[in-house]
């Protein structure tokens, strides 16, 4: 088991890095963010794919991502 304060940090890398890639490109593929995000964070940890789930959830929520109309796989950043 991972400690709390080590958890939180990592909830707040993994929410910069899907921030910082989708502002980057505006609309990207889920699996293709996965794996971006993945290898971004490999250096430090590597984030299990229900883990990036999670917090790209938790972002679409307090609506800095939002999922396509066309394509409910695809992301898309809102600014």
């Amino acid at each position: 088991a991972v400690p709390a304060n080590v958890e939180e940090d990592r909830r707040h890398l993994v929410e910069a890095a899907v921030v910082r890639i989708m502002k980057a490109r505006k609309a990207l593929h889920h699996n293709d963010l996965i794996a971006e995000v993945t290898r971004q964070l490999s250096v430090r940890f590597v984030p299990g794919p229900q883990f990036v789930k999670k917090r790209i959830e938790s972002l679409i929520e307090r609506e800095y991502l939002e999922r396509d109309d066309g394509d409910r796989r695809v992301y898309v950043y809102v600014a």
